[in-house]
């Protein structure tokens, strides 16, 4: 791509939004992002992420940072009228599904409301230009919990052969319990895929399984896996919210995510949803996590257990990534989740000690 291409990343100090920024920076292009921290007012000072926007001004070259927030129309309809770039990802959320309830305002307003403002900005500056949007797996409820499972000795499993490769596209968001932050979520998806289809703009819905990397800020309520080692490195407990443990996540690294975005770019479709995760080889349970994060720590975990799952949690979800694969064949999962967790705790153990220095 060339160097004058303009990439817009909303959310760019989180996970995805600081790896694709870097990504497309390393492509040549010129990135620019919006971020206002508010990650922080979320989950308190271990969600800030002043330290990604660092390595951003760091690692890409020219990049500008608006930290604005997307709930400002004007602002943000002015940025996108000067800028006019040439892909927008669309990151920014507030992403706990647990917060939600405690702040129903402000997460509808920042998922729903803040992707129209996205999509309306768009169509009237860029039409022709991929929208790209993290939406999530949170989008389907609890239906998920609806399929026949199989209680096997450290997971749950679908015992329906149907859902051999995991939960498809197809799979009805309707009539369940999402929590609050999946159904802002569920506005944010389909708005994105009326965009799409009434005004034909290249549009995509990501609906994202776990995902994760060694530049997740996981806390307790979001980053399930990075919180989890982030645990294990700290020497901190860890609670399980019920399923005995069993419930399972496939996890997608962040770099695999960027990569799909790269080719969404190459070859953009008009109101597409994918379901975005790490499939059923990076699947794995709570109890096998702690597993694996102690094969790649040494450390032991700690640990204890509560009955209550979390409201509208699924009991098992992986992706089926067949969609993703057909339409797009030289994208695939290059990520391991042995490697996963290495990084992870690699980077655990890296921060933690300079905070501690």
């Amino acid at each position: 791509m060339s160097a004058s291409k303009v990439v817009l990343v909303t959310g760019s100090c989180g996970l995805i939004g600081s790896e694709v920024a870097v990504r497309f920076g390393e492509l040549g292009c010129k990135v620019v992002g919006i971020d206002n921290n508010h990650r922080a007012v979320f989950f308190g000072p271990e969600g800030d992420t002043m330290w990604v926007r660092e390595r951003l001004h760091r690692e890409i070259p020219a990049y500008r940072h608006e930290a604005f927030d997307i709930r400002n129309r004007d602002a943000l309809l002015a940025l996108v009228k000067e800028i006019r770039p040439s892909l927008i990802i669309h990151t920014a959320a507030q992403p706990s599904h647990d917060r939600a309830a405690a702040i129903p305002f402000l997460d509808f307003e920042v998922n729903a409301l803040g992707t129209l403002h996205m999509l309306e900005a768009a169509r009237q500056f860029c039409p022709e230009s991929p929208f790209i949007h993290m939406s999530t797996n949170k989008v389907y409820g609890d239906r998920p919990n609806t399929i026949a499972l199989k209680e096997l000795e450290t997971r749950w499993d679908y015992a329906d052969p149907a859902y051999e490769n995991g939960i498809p596209e197809e799979f009805s968001i309707d009539q369940s319990k999402h929590s609050i932050f999946g159904a802002s979520k569920v506005a944010a998806d389909v708005m994105v895929q009326e965009y799409g289809r009434y005004f034909n703009l290249p549009t995509c819905c990501l609906r994202g399984g776990c995902l994760t990397g060694p530049n997740h800020s996981g806390v307790e309520l979001h980053g399930f896996l990075s919180y989890l080692l982030k645990c294990n490195v700290d020497g901190r407990e860890y609670k399980v919210h019920g399923y005995r443990g069993k419930q399972v996540r496939d996890n997608i690294h962040s770099e695999d995510v960027a990569r799909f975005m790269y080719e969404f770019w190459k070859t953009p479709r008009v109101a597409e949803v994918y379901n975005l995760g790490g499939g059923k080889e990076n699947a794995c349970s709570i109890l096998e996590a702690f597993r694996m994060a102690e094969d790649a720590t040494g450390v032991p975990m700690k640990w204890y257990y509560s009955d209550e799952n979390r409201i509208g949690d699924h009991i098992c979800y992986y992706s089926d990534l067949r969609k993703m694969k057909a339409h797009y064949p030289s994208w695939g999962i290059t990520k391991p989740l042995d490697a996963i967790f290495r990084e992870i705790a690699g980077s655990w153990s890296h921060r933690l000690a300079q905070q501690a220095n």
